[in-house]
């Protein structure tokens, strides 16, 4: 009996460790919680960027710079016409964040535009995203050599007028075509009818017409600043804002995305001081 009273308080000892050892033994997975948190954060995230083609030198720039930024981001690009890239977006196409060359396509695709932009009642912009992110120029080209020694605006206006020379401009869907069109109006010329006499090629996006340029199968064409410096055209004249208003691109993360936090931090890095910088250097400038 003795012996058993002996042995007792050293059992008792051994439960009271054995009890004080449970906490520390469920308190493990807390512990190894934390560094499986911080990897999903770091997981590779694919933005696919629909942009206006004009900034497809720039943004592919500034791609390899945000690399930097964030490591585990991946950006594909679609560029293309804002019209195409719009009616794609309304088809269903994968798209994260959308770049237009124009307002009228971003309009068409936000439910809070004005109807009769926005006919067909689209809802694709996610609210409170959307900014005017730059602001470009629409200027006029010639071959190298300048053959038909164009001197500005009002001497092509003359010169379409009396069928002497031939004229590169982007289609109707398609923003510089637009702001081309604005620039016949304001000197009082008829589409139509210049395309019926055959002094008028037109171009799918704004691309197309600076090749039509560069190739010297036209005498002039009709683009924005930026892709007349890419290409290495001088500007013979720059359209007012008289002539064909303000060229600003406005900006909006997709509500589709799968990734809107990503969207909006690379929406975010676009104004900031570096991206703006490569977007100037091309003759960007930020909307004002």
């Amino acid at each position: 009996m003795k012996k058993f009273l002996s042995l007792l308080p050293a059992g008792l000892l051994l439960c009271s460790l054995a009890a004080c050892g449970t906490p520390a033994s469920s308190a493990a997975p807390q512990a190894t919680a934390a560094p499986a948190s911080t990897e999903t954060a770091g997981e590779p995230v694919e933005l696919v960027v629909f942009a206006a083609a004009s900034m497809t030198e720039t943004l592919t720039e500034i791609a390899e710079d945000y690399k930097e930024i964030a490591p585990n981001v991946t950006l594909t690009f679609n560029f293309d016409s804002s019209g195409t890239l719009k009616t794609q977006i309304q088809e269903g196409a994968a798209c994260d964040v959308f770049i237009s060359a124009g307002q009228k396509q971003m309009d068409q695709l936000d439910a809070v535009a004005d109807p009769a932009v926005n006919t067909e009642g689209l809802d694709f912009v996610a609210q409170g995203t959307r900014l005017n992110l730059l602001e470009n120029k629409v200027t006029l080209c010639v071959p190298e050599g300048n053959p038909a020694a164009l001197t500005g605006f009002d001497d092509l206006a003359a010169k379409l007028s009396a069928g002497d020379i031939l004229l590169a401009m982007g289609n109707s869907d398609v923003p510089v075509g637009q702001y081309t069109q604005k620039i016949l109006a304001y000197y009082g010329l008829d589409e139509a009818a210049l395309a019926e006499a055959g002094v008028l090629t037109y171009g799918t996006n704004v691309k197309e017409v600076t090749t039509q340029v560069t190739e010297a199968s036209v005498d002039c064409g009709i683009v924005y600043g930026t892709d007349a410096f890419s290409a290495g055209l001088t500007p013979v004249d720059t359209a007012t804002a008289e002539m064909c208003g303000q060229v600003i691109y406005p900006a909006a993360v997709v509500n589709t995305s799968a990734h809107p936090q990503e969207a909006q931090a690379f929406l975010d890095y676009l104004s900031t001081d570096e991206a703006m910088a490569v977007f100037e250097a091309v003759g960007f400038a930020p909307a004002a």
